[in-house]
């Protein structure tokens, strides 16, 4: 066979090779983080975090570009609707599956996304002024059955549901009393104003540390690196009670095997990056990895959990905007 009628024979499988091969790779150009957050949350460090360590294993700019509305809505569409490729990311919240319990969503959510990995979990603190007399989450159960009306402060999503899953699971009744945020609710808590809060450890941890609140239990998995001290609701009364805001990686539906798995692996070794370990523990922040099976699973749980607690709540749907 003569060279010429070889290389002819070759060409398709050379060109088919270079093709699979360009396809395969990832990725191509930047990989956008989009944070459907204002700035200055832990999801929004979170990204900007790992956008360090990404760029220099992928070898591509990681912009985060915040896109913000709708508590969390606007932007998670974003990813929604963004191509199928890996070049769009989103750094999500709890919000992500509370937001279905609040919300007429523009997206499935579900279906419409690829889970990578979840990133951190941050604990909520059970806290109450000084002269609340409760010391204890079963002391809090009994103080309640005996004197209706116990009051909490709630700024909406899982700060506003946590107490209503308590309430569930303790059958007793709280009486909801809204709040823009903690900065709004705090001078009412300290004063008595209001009985408790379920707030994140973090915007809680300063009034606690001063005295001005006590903490009576934390909802996360296990103790609070910043609150040791403090039993959680399940180790003193509740048995796999938890209630935590925490964050995940997403994409877009659809996406490619191995663009995923690169997604994961790299995902979790920048959270492991020991500059973002120490930033996330001064946040009051624990890093938590998981692969995208196990995650979707963890969503699928949150989303029927707080979907419930909405109901008993008498949450009813609006659109958001």
């Amino acid at each position: 066979m003569s060279i010429s009628r070889r290389a002819a024979l070759a060409a398709p499988a050379i060109l088919l090779a270079a093709r699979a091969g360009a396809q395969g790779a990832f990725p191509q150009r930047p990989v956008r983080m989009v944070v459907p957050y204002t700035p200055g949350g832990v999801s929004d460090i979170t990204a900007r975090l790992m956008a360090e360590p990404l760029a220099a294993a992928w070898g591509q700019a990681v912009p985060v570009e915040n896109r913000a509305g709708a508590d969390g809505v606007i932007g998670t569409d974003v990813v929604a609707k963004a191509a199928p490729d890996g070049h769009t990311l989103g750094l999500v919240s709890v919000a992500h599956p509370v937001n279905a319990a609040f919300y007429r969503l523009p997206f499935d959510t579900m279906r419409d996304f690829s889970f990578v990995t979840q990133t951190t979990a941050t604990p909520l603190v059970l806290c109450a002024p000084r002269s609340f007399a409760p010391n204890t989450p079963a002391e809090l159960v009994d103080h309640a059955k005996r004197n209706p009306g116990v009051t909490f402060a709630g700024t909406g999503g899982v700060v506003r549901l946590a107490p209503v899953l308590f309430a569930q699971r303790t059958d007793i009744r709280l009486e909801y009393v809204p709040y823009r945020g903690s900065s709004q609710a705090h001078p009412d808590l300290i004063a008595g104003r209001v009985n408790i809060m379920f707030d994140t450890v973090p915007a809680a941890l300063a009034h606690i540390q001063s005295g001005a609140l006590k903490a009576i239990a934390t909802t996360g998995a296990r103790r609070s690196a910043q609150l040791p001290d403090v039993p959680t609701v399940a180790e003193s009364l509740l048995p796999g009670f938890e209630a935590s805001t925490w964050g995940m990686v997403i994409a877009p539906a659809g996406l490619p095997g191995p663009v995923l798995s690169k997604l994961h692996a790299d995902c979790v070794a920048a959270m492991r990056n020991p500059t973002v370990v120490e930033r996330h523990r001064t946040l009051g922040a624990d890093i938590v990895t998981s692969d995208p099976d196990s995650l979707r699973s963890f969503v699928q749980a949150e989303l029927t959990k707080w979907g419930e607690a909405a109901r008993a709540a008498g949450v009813e749907l609006q659109n958001a905007r």
